[in-house]
């Protein structure tokens, strides 16, 4: 999958074909990857798929999921000047965006660190890119959440918006799904949490509830259903995350790990 990943990366650049590959010569040359910012890197093994079908020896200095510093040398290249001038943006790109990711994701972690709380991702992803954007947040400590649609029954307002009974529709899911299949339910208030529990939820998302409403939440569950997993989302901010923490949850999701990180700045030289 990673493989076709950065084929499909590499033609769209290159589209009917990389015109420098006209003029000039083959021969060999060695290059560098440089960070010009500081943060959390991550793209290497998409970096290395593509080095490999485009047969570019390259040789990663810093790991997946470890800190960049500005100057390092993240990663050295050789082969044939063509080669590497043709793959350059494709592998910037990658690794550009993954850390951007990865970084801000770890900007997170570090504050709830010293917790149980994981730190959760959503489907709020790029279209085509959910794989590499996903793994790119647990470069940076985070876990996943669901994948897709198809690995986890989570019910959020606008469909129970079209259950009229959710007893009866849990009852129903339970058979229908396979057996491993968890089921989540969306909570915008104390009084619907309770409910979704006592019907049978595997776990409840808090959304965009207030820390106090929260922490009644999670009492009610330590009392009734101490197997049922609390999750908060919305309106959870760095300035703010440890109180949600504070509250008893097990899990905290948000958006903006993905879709607010800023790309981190590196360059490929010639040497």
């Amino acid at each position: 999958m990673i493989k076709k990943f950065v084929k499909q990366a590499l033609q769209e650049d290159v589209g009917r074909g990389d015109l420098f590959y006209l003029v000039g010569s083959h021969e060999k040359a060695t290059a560098k990857i440089i960070s010009k910012d500081k943060g959390i890197l991550a793209g290497v093994v998409y970096a290395k798929a593509l080095c490999k079908v485009e047969n570019i020896d390259i040789k990663f200095h810093i790991k997946d999921g470890q800190p960049v510093e500005y100057e390092d040398v993240i990663a050295t290249l050789k082969g044939k000047s063509k080669k590497l001038l043709m793959c350059e943006r494709t592998i910037l790109n990658m690794l550009q965006h993954a850390s951007g990711i990865a970084t801000n994701t770890n900007s997170y972690v570090s504050l709830v660190r010293d917790s149980q709380v994981k730190l959760l991702d959503t489907r709020k992803t790029r279209p085509h890119l959910r794989i590499f954007e996903k793994y790119a947040v647990r470069c940076g400590g985070g876990n996943n959440h669901r994948m897709g649609l198809d690995d986890c029954l989570m019910l959020k307002d606008t469909h129970i918006k079209t259950i009229e009974n959710l007893g009866e529709f849990l009852k129903e899911a339970r058979f229908k799904l396979p057996y491993t299949s968890k089921i989540e339910i969306e909570c915008e208030d104390v009084e619907f949490a309770k409910y979704a529990m006592s019907c049978g939820a595997d776990m409840i998302m808090c959304d965009n509830m207030n820390v106090e409403d929260i922490k009644e939440v999670v009492a009610f569950r330590n009392s009734n259903f101490p197997y049922i997993l609390i999750e908060a989302s919305g309106n959870v901010t760095k300035e703010n995350i440890k109180e949600y923490v504070d509250t008893g949850i097990d899990a905290i999701s948000s958006g903006s790990l993905i879709h607010h990180a800023i790309w981190l700045d590196l360059s490929m030289k010639i040497i």
